[in-house]
């Protein structure tokens, strides 16, 4: 089986390795710095596999070596947010987080495809690519993924359908200038704009961009931790099995939809390369001025960072 890494061995690495595990499509590997957390959460992971059903192998360590060979390396180490706290209020903190992971990925893991989940994510993507100097195509922002699952739920509990008949597109960054597109969000094919009054739709688009801070009101020291592994889950299958599916990412944009040099979530094509292609929307006015609010904030943070 091949080989999955995850740095961070905290709530959501541990439910991505979980995940991960109960796909049966990759051996994994959670490093961590805490002395035995890794290795204590592998253990417990393992010891559901007979009762689970899984024949991948989760094992620990906090020995940044250990990720040699790893077809996929998952960052999910860092600081989390606080009530009260943005996404951006973590970039200084966590960047200097990323410093060290940036230079042992490079020794150990240096043709690995990195997924980066440590906040502010489209920021630090893009900081890892620029600082590590990555192929763009291997570093993916785990951010659209997330924000359409909860799109797809809210979608699906407003309307009381299945979350399986459900699509969304959503792009930008993963905050609150994330650009949803009703038109492209749909119910077995069919777009929400018809289904929806546009003041149902408003309150779900607000729902989606503040669905992360909702969860962290309710658990307080806290932040979301299943959605966002679940989220890794399906960009490491569809990279670790060659897929081709498309999915919305934090991707490193060299031209498409006219941004140079800069992360952010856009649909794409993910497989056994990493991003193999970017697939660039027709966007209206409107939906093209929200995309490039998105793309200051992003630069604007970006640009703070010593790169």
């Amino acid at each position: 089986m091949k080989k999955v890494s995850i740095i961070g061995a905290g709530n959501v690495g541990a439910n991505a390795a979980f995940y991960i595990g109960e796909k049966n499509f990759a051996d994994v590997m959670l490093v961590d710095v805490v002395e035995g957390r890794a290795k204590g959460n592998a253990l417990d992971l393992m010891e559901a596999a007979p009762v689970r059903y899984y024949d991948a192998k989760i094992d620990g360590s906090d020995n940044m070596e250990d990720i040699a060979g790893s077809e996929v390396v998952i960052i999910t180490a860092g600081h989390v947010r606080k009530p009260q706290m943005s996404r951006l209020d973590l970039l200084e903190t966590n960047a200097r987080v990323m410093d060290p992971l940036i230079l042992q990925i490079k020794q150990y893991a240096p043709e690995a495809i990195i997924i980066n989940v440590t906040e502010p994510v489209d920021a630090l993507t893009c900081y890892l690519w620029k600082k590590g100097e990555f192929d763009p195509k291997k570093i993916i922002g785990m951010t659209g993924v997330l924000d359409t699952s909860r799109l797809r739920e809210f979608i699906s509990k407003e309307l009381q359908v299945s979350t399986a008949n459900t699509t969304a597109v959503v792009i930008g960054g993963h905050h609150d200038f994330m650009v949803v597109i009703p038109r492209y969000a749909s119910v077995e094919g069919i777009p929400i704009t018809q289904l929806l009054p546009p003041e149902r739709i408003d309150k779900l688009i607000k729902r989606t961009r503040t669905a992360g801070t909702e969860i962290l009101s309710h658990l307080k020291t806290a932040t979301a931790h299943y959605a966002p592994a679940a989220a890794i889950a399906e960009i490491a299958e569809a990279i670790i099995k060659d897929a081709k599916r498309v999915l919305c990412v934090s991707a490193c944009l060299q031209g498409e939809y006219d941004v140079r040099d800069l992360c952010l979530g856009v649909p794409a094509i993910i497989g056994a390369g990493g991003v193999e292609k970017i697939i660039e929307l027709t966007l209206t006015i409107e939906e093209r001025h929200e995309f490039e609010e998105s793309i200051t904030v992003i630069k604007n943070a970006v640009d703070t960072l010593e790169l």
